[in-house]
């Protein structure tokens, strides 16, 4: 929480009026959770307003859109139609604001946010609260995944001085952009606990009418505040934390909030945080002759197991949805994101890399599957996410989960053939019934669906084993596989039918890399190359799309046109850091993969592109976007918690210790130790905010081995020497491809490549660190043996 002076001035706007939508950094709010509204605020006064929600008037969508139908965003483009005057993010509103010295209404969501749409149809969709918007209000709508840093800028404001924060944002700014009230969900009126947004705008209204100069002035206090509150530099520290230190107390702080039957570390709602189970496994390699070792590998492994089983997993059509409302990963938030495909299919590869269970695999190949039929694009690239909501049948009201949802009538008609041989007479249909936990009421808890709107459904989610089913009805194991899986197939069919959840057909470089990373790492593991092509041409995509040549600098986003075009907006959204980031992992893994150096090329030019626009030369650390793009907001982060995706420091990180490996230059070293120290304190505070960089932390102060591979990179034995490297589970390395070429880019790069020879003519494999190499070996048996010492 803010300081004694900065609370003070944070007082309460407005009664409080329950918890509010208090979710993880980046996760729409949960259902099952109280929806009162959150807020925080300058100056207190009475609530007032009339009527209940209930009571809401609302119009039918106008037929003269608003100056957001010439945006791209699909977000943007949501609220059109409404009443209401948005402005996107832009000089043009905040001009507007101080030339009619009229405060800023900022509303923060993305596409497929349920309560964005609830907020949207419930208020901006109001013709009153349209009026007050517009009369005493610049009102301005901003797609978060467009812009990352102006929601991270004011989400911060709302998380220090509230209980939560969450999407839909709703911040009241001064035409300076700094901020005096905040919040999230407001539903239009007020009810016995929830403050009615209605009410909201009057009474601020009211205040800045009566005690603007008081806003104004607090609201400098607030910012000064926040500007302390979320420094990160280096300071007086030469050095970063001991890893072992911090590895044991990340450890710990896990393992006390781990869940022993359902896996995962919270009650509900819980997430998947695939950062968390990379952690685990690697303490577990470090620490792997430990109790304390194999007590993280069995956290990991019992979460994916109990994830892949559970309901946030589609099992009709493969894919992971955002969260589970419920601690048994049952009922999910029904929303599918591209960064948690990508970052779960890695995990499931590396639980199969480290266990050899096929299960692990088919999960991981069920993730890309899903990720190719539905979020592709045809030229390589990936798109963001499908909505929780789209209407049960054509021409009705959008309810959440109804792509998803089953009820036994539609199972039992679609899967009427009887089993045979069964011990008891039995159709396919009741055989899958039992299997996923189907009930002619339903298997949703009311308490999880307050709106009735899945009253008689079903979500699929693995009750029994293959071995108990098979038991259950005198059947072969095989048999009962088989029969699921073409039950599950007619499912899909049948599905296809129904109305479609609204497609966020917005294409981000950030995300992209994520997606080519997971296409890339299992690709790999599998001995794929199907897979690994998938992810060659993502990364072409965002070289073709999504990368100006002229100037060296990514675009954050790009969108699907007509006819399989790609479209830009204009001018061009450019890239922050997390897009550099996660662009470069991605291009270290398509090289360790396919061994086609150009990647390797690229990243290396861009991780020298993201060093001159983002690196803090005084603190340490990267800044999560360019000071020109930020120009304006008051607030310049530096992004300190790895959430549902990574912190774009904890990745860069990580990639300065590979970029160290593939071309020994110094520079990347010491770049990674100023950003480990920069966040240091972070880290000896709460170092499960920052798993990822505790495993960067920890790689950096042990040794990265150099695996190098002398050979014709189509030749039989190289191949077979690099399918060894992928199925191990070896984190802190880099796989090089040594071709005997002394001019090739690593040949340059790395001088002593060109000492290390083949042994009789055949492919040859050396393990190196510290500058000195192992006795070279041709089997993958020795090398097997070799990269387990």
């Amino acid at each position: 929480m803010l300081g004694a002076r900065a609370w003070l001035c944070c007082s309460l706007l407005l009664p409080r009026a329950g918890r509010g939508l208090s979710v993880s950094r980046r996760g729409s709010s949960s259902r099952d959770k109280d929806r009162s509204v959150t807020v925080s605020s300058s100056v207190s006064m009475p609530a007032g307003g009339k009527g209940s929600r209930s009571n809401c008037s609302q119009s039918t969508p106008q037929k003269v859109p608003n100056r957001l139908i010439n945006e791209k965003s699909p977000y943007l483009q949501q609220h059109a139609y409404n009443p209401v005057d948005w402005y996107p993010w832009g000089q043009e509103a905040f001009d507007k604001a101080r030339k009619e010295n009229k405060p800023i209404f900022l509303s923060v969501g993305y596409s497929t946010c349920h309560w964005c749409h609830m907020m949207e149809e419930e208020s901006f969709q109001n013709e009153e609260i349209g009026r007050l918007l517009n009369e005493d209000f610049i009102s301005v709508k901003v797609d978060r995944e467009e812009r990352p840093d102006v929601d991270k800028v004011y989400m911060t404001f709302v998380q220090a001085t509230s209980s939560g924060g969450g999407w839909p944002m709703s911040v009241w700014l001064t035409p300076n952009l700094q901020p005096f009230v905040g919040g999230t969900y407001f539903p239009p009126e007020d009810g016995l606990t929830r403050v009615g947004f209605r009410t909201v705008l009057l009474r601020i209204r009211e205040q800045w009418k009566q005690n603007k100069n008081t806003l104004l002035e607090n609201s400098q206090h607030v910012t000064t505040a926040l500007l302390a509150r979320s420094e990160i530099s280096m300071g007086d520290r030469q050095l970063p934390p001991s890893a072992a230190t911090m590895n044991s107390r990340c450890f710990q702080q896990l393992d006390e909030g781990y869940d022993e039957e359902y896996g995962g570390f919270a009650e509900a709602p819980k997430f998947p945080t695939p950062v968390i189970l990379n952690f685990l496994f690697s303490y577990w390699l470090s620490h792997r002759l430990t109790q304390d070792g194999s007590r993280a590998q069995q956290m990991a492994l019992h979460t994916l197991k109990m994830m892949a089983n559970g309901g946030i997993r589609d099992h009709v059509g493969q894919g992971f949805h955002r969260y589970s409302t419920d601690r048994q990963w049952h009922v999910p938030h029904f929303e599918k994101m591209l960064y948690d495909q990508g970052q779960l299919v890695v995990a499931y590869s590396q639980a199969y890399q480290i266990t050899g269970d096929e299960f692990y695999s088919d999960v991981a190949k069920g993730i890309l599957q899903y990720v190719a039929r539905h979020l592709s694009h045809r030229s390589g690239g990936f798109y963001s996410a499908e909505d929780a909501d789209s209407p049960p049948e054509r021409g009705m009201r959008p309810k959440e989960g109804a792509f998803y949802v089953w009820t036994v009538k539609e199972v039992q008609q679609l899967l009427s053939e009887p089993v045979l041989g069964a011990s008891e007479p039995l159709t396919s249909g009741q055989l899958l019934m039992k299997h996923y936990g189907l009930t002619e009421a339903g298997n949703i808890s009311p308490s999880q669906d307050p709106k009735g709107e899945l009253q008689g459904q079903n979500v699929l989610t693995v009750r029994y084993s293959l071995e108990l089913t098979a038991a259950r009805f005198g059947l072969e194991v095989e048999v009962v596989r088989t029969l699921l899986n073409t039950g599950l197939e007619k499912l899909f069919q049948a599905r296809k039918h129904r109305p479609k959840p609204h497609l966020d057909n917005k294409m981000l470089a950030a995300w992209n890399g994520l997606m080519v990373s997971g296409y890339a790492i299992t690709g790999a593991v599998l001995g794929t190359e199907r897979l690994i092509n998938y992810a060659t041409n993502g990364a072409k995509f965002l070289k073709r799309h999504m990368f100006d040549v002229a100037t060296g600098r990514l675009m954050r986003t790009c969108y699907a046109g007509s006819g399989g075009t790609v479209e830009h907006s204009n001018p061009p959204c450019w890239g922050f850091l997390e897009d550099y980031a996660f662009v470069v992992r991605a291009l270290l893994d398509l090289y360790e993969a396919s061994l086609e150096s150009a990647w390797l090329e690229w990243a290396l030019r861009l991780q020298d592109t993201q060093d001159r626009l983002f690196w803090d030369s005084r603190g340490g650390g990267y800044f999560c976007s360019e000071a020109e793009l930020g120009a304006g907001l008051p607030l310049r982060l530096k992004d300190d918690q790895d959430g549902a995706e990574p912190s774009a420091n904890s990745v860069s990180a990580h990639n300065l210790l590979r970029l160290h490996g593939f071309t020994g230059h110094k520079d990347w070293i010491d770049k990674c130790v100023c950003l480990l120290t920069a966040f240091s304190e972070r880290m000896r505070r709460v170092p499960v905010a920052l798993p990822e960089m505790v495993r960067a932390l920890s790689a950096h102060q042990q040794t990265l081995k150099q695996i190098v591979i002398c050979g014709d990179p189509q030749a039989k034995d190289t191949k077979a020497l690099v399918q060894c490297v992928h199925s191990m589970y070896i984190p802190n390395k880099v796989l090089i491809l040594a071709d005997g070429d002394p001019s090739s880019f690593l040949s340059r790069q790395l001088p002593f490549l060109n000492t290390l020879r083949r042994l009789e003519d055949r492919a040859t494999a050396y393990v190196c660190a510290n500058q000195a190499c192992s006795m070279p070996v041709t089997e993958p048996s020795e090398l097997r043996k070799l990269l387990h010492q």
